[in-house]
């Protein structure tokens, strides 16, 4: 792919791993540190400017950074989340992260554009040393 764009993000949210016989099972928060990375074989137009000059738009890619009362992840209790529930693993929550991303991509793509060559890989630290990627 000739083109990949890459940002990085941090959000702080709280939860429980519902059943964690441990630390994890009783609620605590993280700073998550997230990276994308998305690759296409070609450039496209996004919602903010319609001719083709972007792999996709930066603040698509960075919505999970966004205040809970502005659709993104930063101070949210990870557990009222129906797509999540009681699942608040950093895989988990990576694969979801990956899934909206997508979703959102795919939004502003012209009519006829399936965007198959668009490749997103997700990277979530839960903490500074401790880190998950999902990508499809």
């Amino acid at each position: 792919m000739p083109w990949t764009l890459r940002t990085e993000f941090t959000f702080d949210s709280a939860h429980v791993i519902t059943g964690y016989d441990g630390p994890c099972g009783r609620l605590h928060g993280h700073t998550y540190r997230v990276r994308m990375e998305l690759t296409s074989g070609r450039l496209r137009p996004s919602a903010h400017v319609r001719r083709n000059i972007m792999v996709a738009d930066f603040r698509t890619l960075k919505w999970a950074k966004k205040d809970v009362m502005a659709g993104g992840l930063d101070h949210t209790y990870l557990n009222d989340l129906p797509e999540l529930g009681d699942d608040t693993t950093a895989e988990v929550i990576a694969a979801y992260i990956h899934r909206k991303t997508m979703e959102r991509i795919r939004a502003d793509l012209e009519p006829g554009d399936d965007g198959a060559d668009l490749k997103l890989r997700v990277t979530l630290w839960e903490t500074p040393d401790s880190s998950c990627e999902y990508w499809e």
